[in-house]
């Protein structure tokens, strides 16, 4: 099988897999948050937020030292990522509890600190169920990867669901999860057919975190922005604000699953094309084009009809995400146009230049947000995320210097008129013209019949 086939293969089940879990994603946060309000679901956001940091530091990149691993498949590289990944859960849980009071001073949420506790115990199943996963990963077996986390975001609202119908509040949604991640690390590690030991191989454990350091410094940084909703908004706004802009972000990562699965497949094979600088150019300027066009018009498509549909799926208690919701989703778009500029560059090394790119959007980000949300409130949230975009411009010098310039041109206008239509409610309708205007432009026509011909051949290529 050629890699062209395996890496459309596994995009197409990745794709379906985000594209179901979009369903269950909408039918699940639906029925959950309705039941347990703002208030319940701010403070499970927050505790939440700070164990996926936590998590992402005390991975410390392994993960992607063993899909990214040059050479033949040796069983005694995942046994040694296993015994670090076990002691680097341990020592990061127990930093967590000892940093816990503070985290509790600053966040100033009630009921916070025993919901972060019990997430916090969990650090050892969701990390090693990495070492199962970068195995399949490694093979790009995407099609038992899709059906563990389908089956896992599955389980996760058949539990919750019932426990907050009964009165559960928060805890509903913390037993979903902790249940969650025992059935996907069991599934996974049937699935790999891996079986762990522990290994201590002091060379090989120096080439993990050598490899894998500069790359997770550049991660750990971009992650801080996970940490202003809890840590910022919390404290200035309190825990509803904090449940409002979870929800508004939750569903744009469900509106965004294509950008979500051409990341992790570009991880595994970008690769491919670091001998190439004139095609790893060419996929960028290809990336960007098909991540707006998939993001973009759901974007703007709920943007429309939040006013009505928030209230009438969640609640009245909800409507406040209608604010702060375009102003999140306009980031989340841009972050689209530039996504693939940061793969090509993990894939050249250019590490500690994505690091950069990240320090700049963090600092505007948290500057903004420190300065904006004690005197605006909430909005002073969507503020900070239209700041943040001058940071692409980092990103954007660091591509064109290492690689080539990509072709923004018909991007960006896609870009523009997506933008604009966001706000329509906010600068009136007009705003959505530009829409219709690069709808009907001839190239924007003869992109469409391009992307469609070449999903079309890879298609045909797959079945033969």
């Amino acid at each position: 099988m050629s890699l062209k086939t395996q890496v459309m293969r596994g995009g197409i089940y990745l794709v379906l897999r985000q594209g179901l879990g979009v369903f269950i994603s909408l039918a699940g946060v639906m029925l959950v948050t309705k039941v347990i309000g703002p208030e319940n679901y701010g403070l499970y956001a927050a505790a939440i937020s700070i164990f996926l940091y936590l998590q992402m530091l005390s991975q410390l990149g392994i993960e992607v030292y063993l899909v990214r691993r040059e050479g033949e498949e040796e069983l005694g590289v995942y046994h040694q990522a296993f015994t670090l990944l076990l002691l680097q859960a341990v020592a990061g849980m127990l930093l967590a509890f000892l940093a816990l009071p503070l985290i509790e001073s600053w966040v100033n949420i009630k009921g916070f600190r025993p919901v972060a506790q019990v997430l916090f115990l969990g650090l050892p199943v969701v990390l090693l169920n990495q070492v199962p996963l970068a195995r399949l990963e490694r093979n790009l077996d995407y099609k038992r990867v899709a059906l563990i986390e389908l089956l896992g975001q599955l389980f996760y609202y058949v539990i919750a669901f019932p426990m907050a119908f009964r009165g559960a509040g928060v805890w509903a949604l913390v037993a979903g999860w902790w249940l969650q991640q025992v059935q996907t690390l069991a599934l996974l590690y049937w699935s790999a057919g891996y079986r762990p030991r522990f290994a201590w191989n002091l060379d090989l454990v120096k080439q993990m975190w050598g490899y894998s350091m500069s790359f997770s410094a550049s991660i750990w940084v971009w992650q801080l922005r996970t940490l202003i909703n809890p840590l910022l908004v919390g404290r200035f706004a309190g825990a509803e604000a904090v449940g409002y802009v979870a929800l508004a972000i939750r569903i744009i990562e469900i509106l965004g699953f294509v950008k979500a699965a051409t990341w992790r497949i570009s991880i595994a094979t970008l690769s491919r094309l670091q001998g190439d600088k004139e095609r790893l150019i060419k996929a960028v300027t290809e990336g960007m084009g098909l991540q707006i066009l998939a993001v973009g018009p759901l974007l703007v498509g709920v943007s429309w009809v939040g006013p009505w549909l928030i209230p009438l799926v969640f609640g009245d208690r909800w409507l406040p995400v209608v604010q702060v919701y375009p102003f999140i989703a306009l980031g989340y778009l841009t972050n689209s146009l530039f996504n693939m500029h940061s793969s090509a560059l993990y894939v050249l090394r250019r590490n500690w230049e994505v690091t950069a790119f990240h320090v700049v959007h963090m600092a505007l980000f948290a500057g903004a947000a420190f300065l904006l949300l004690p005197r605006l409130g909430l909005i002073g949230y969507g503020w900070a995320e239209v700041v943040t975009l001058a940071s692409y411009l980092v990103i954007h010098f660091y591509l064109v210097r290492d690689i080539g310039n990509p072709d923004y041109r018909l991007t960006g206008l896609w870009w523009s008129a997506f933008a604009a239509a966001l706000f329509a409610y906010q600068l009136g309708w007009w705003a959505a013209l530009g829409l219709v205007v690069v709808a009907l432009l001839p190239s924007t026509h003869q992109k469409l019949r391009d992307y469609i011909k070449s999903i079309r051949g890879a298609k045909s290529e797959g079945a033969s």
